[in-house]
């Protein structure tokens, strides 16, 4: 008789993204199984402008200021005095630049502050090709990633045990709505080494869960996304039994 309202939801799963870009809290949502509701709060990123306009490679100084004190910190407990399960962090970069000690940090400092588990994506990265039994990767990162951004993923997974066999920013437009799924598909899979085990994806901002499916199909390896990865962790952290059925082999190892 009733026609749905949104209100009927078992799990409520909030994330920090930057005010200017709308990527993250898309991706999650089309993901998210049923019953599953993403909130977003928006945190200042000083290398994007109005409608989410960025210059062609992102600087390092408001990468690491977007997880520093107090605008973070302010947005995690505005979002976490809704009801909800768990917060993500919806954001790659600042995990790279501050490595796995630093994100560590970061995430202990949010969760304290929320009163609920908070996620960033390249833990739940690792954890989840942990989980997949993954010991060598390829890294494939947004185009707006430059060399040195890049090379700090690399040295994340590594310190993580992980080997990576390649890595690089993929040669697409360096523009968040110019990335095509088509093109970012035949990049990957011209890119990826025979010798990878898995694929992981960089960048929450990036347009990349549409093509997980169709990658794992052509190389027949799990592919990983900083939001898959991020969603992942998430319903672990909320305890929530709710799967996703097409966005890759990640979610069947939960």
């Amino acid at each position: 008789m009733w026609s749905s309202d949104g209100w009927d939801v078992r799990t409520r799963l909030g994330v920090l993204i930057p005010h200017g870009d709308v990527g993250p809290e898309s991706e999650l949502q089309a993901m998210a199984p049923d019953g599953v509701c993403i909130h977003s709060a928006r945190v200042p990123f000083g290398a994007m402008a109005a409608g989410g306009a960025m210059d062609p490679t992102i600087p390092l100084a408001p990468v690491q200021a977007f997880v520093e004190p107090p605008a973070i910190d302010d947005a995690t407990a505005l979002l976490a005095a809704a009801p909800i399960n768990a917060i993500g962090i919806g954001f790659t970069s600042s995990s790279y630049v501050g490595g796995p000690d630093g994100e560590r940090k970061v995430v202990d400092r949010l969760t304290e502050r929320a009163g609920m588990p908070v996620v960033a994506p390249c833990a739940a990265a690792v954890a989840g090709l942990g989980a997949l039994g993954i010991d060598r990767i390829a890294l494939f990162d947004p185009p707006w990633f430059d060399a040195e951004l890049d090379r700090y993923g690399a040295e994340y997974f590594r310190s993580q045990g992980l080997e990576v066999v390649s890595h690089a920013s993929c040669e697409l437009p360096s523009n968040q709505r110019s990335i095509n799924p088509s093109e970012l598909f035949t990049w990957i899979v011209r890119h990826t080494p025979a010798d990878a085990h898995a694929v992981f994806i960089g960048g929450n901002g990036f347009r990349a869960v549409g093509v997980i499916a169709a990658l794992e199909e052509d190389l027949r390896i799990p592919v990983v996304t900083a939001n898959s990865a991020l969603l992942w962790g998430l319903l672990q952290a909320a305890r929530s039994a709710a799967r996703p059925t097409a966005y890759g082999q990640l979610f069947a190892v939960m």
